[in-house]
């Protein structure tokens, strides 16, 4: 099935991020509070060709992908990412107010967003893990 995703059959794995936003003090930010919480930080890419490329290398469970990159805005780059086999889940973070794209972040193939000011391991867990949906994990 194309785009399914992993899903940890017997036991919790943590899953594995790889962050994408070309502001550098921001990815370290994102990295310490995900690490802090728990999540393993595989990667980081600062525009749509490094997500894409850190993806097909690392192939990590989640995307934390900003929406405003300077080649590729971050719908186009879920839309390439959710063609991929095994393709991650993609969460799409910005400072603007997700109020601020009308319909695209829903129309999209991200699971959700999150506003940068509100990021912490516990907001892009519970964005994974949506109603009724495990949280994806290698194994």
């Amino acid at each position: 099935m194309v785009g399914a995703v992993r899903r940890c059959q017997a036991r919790p794995v943590t899953p594995r991020v790889v962050i994408v936003d070309d502001h550098a003090p921001f990815r370290s930010l994102a990295r310490r509070l995900l690490v802090a919480g728990g999540l393993s930080v595989v990667g980081e890419a600062a525009d749509g060709a490094g997500a894409l490329a850190a993806v097909r290398a690392l192939a990590p469970d989640v995307v934390l992908l900003d929406v405003q990159l300077p080649d590729l805005d971050g719908f186009a780059v879920a839309e390439l990412l959710a063609g991929e086999p095994d393709a991650p889940v993609v969460v799409l973070v910005s400072s603007r107010a997700l109020l601020d794209y009308g319909s695209r972040v829903a129309a999209s193939t991200a699971r959700g967003f999150i506003a940068k000011a509100d990021l912490s391991s516990e907001t892009l867990l519970h964005v994974i893990r949506g109603p009724g949906r495990p949280v994806p994990c290698s194994g």
